[in-house]
């Protein structure tokens, strides 16, 4: 069985690439983005976190690949059996989870994470890392926006227009 190859539509002189490909290439790219910001968060953790620990760069790089397949597999069949768990304890399950996946990666040959306590504080230092990191690469579905409160008007100024009160939420 071969692959399909992508075809072309020509334009005048430029051919162009169906938008399937292009598709697949703006995943490859966000991957590649969520490897790159999650890899340093492990290295931030690592850095902060005694207990973790590399050997070399190619365990980091694996060890964060790892973790990512885990966290896009394993982690929301995680999520749905310990939901009750989530609930009760108001999320702060998930930090659990997290560090589970985290030190089952750091069994690995050359990516070590020596204690549940450390997976723990890792995990957290890596999520918190995660969201700033793909915050400003905008990557990932985590979005942080800071937005200036607008100035409130003096009872004494006449309102721009008289189309009634606006509920801002």
């Amino acid at each position: 069985m071969s692959l399909p190859r992508p075809s072309l539509v020509f334009h005048g002189d430029v051919p162009h690439v169906r938008t399937d490909v292009r598709a697949r290439i703006a995943q490859v790219k966000e991957f590649l983005k969520r490897w790159v910001v999650t890899t340093v968060a492990v290295l931030v953790a690592e850095f902060v976190v005694p207990g973790i620990r590399y050997d070399n760069w190619v365990g980091l790089v694996v060890a964060t690949l790892v973790l990512g397949l885990l966290n896009a597999s394993l982690r929301p069949l995680l999520m749905l059996l310990s939901l009750p768990l989530v609930i009760f304890t108001l999320g702060l399950f998930i930090l659990i989870i997290n560090a589970g996946l985290l030190y089952l990666v750091g069994q690995m040959k050359h990516f070590h994470v020596d204690t549940f306590g450390a997976a723990f504080w890792g995990a957290l230092i890596i999520s918190v890392v995660s969201i700033m990191l793909n915050s400003l690469a905008g990557s990932g579905d985590a979005r942080i926006r800071v937005q200036g409160g607008t100035t409130r008007r003096r009872s004494s100024q006449k309102p721009d227009d008289d189309d009634g009160p606006v509920i801002d939420v």
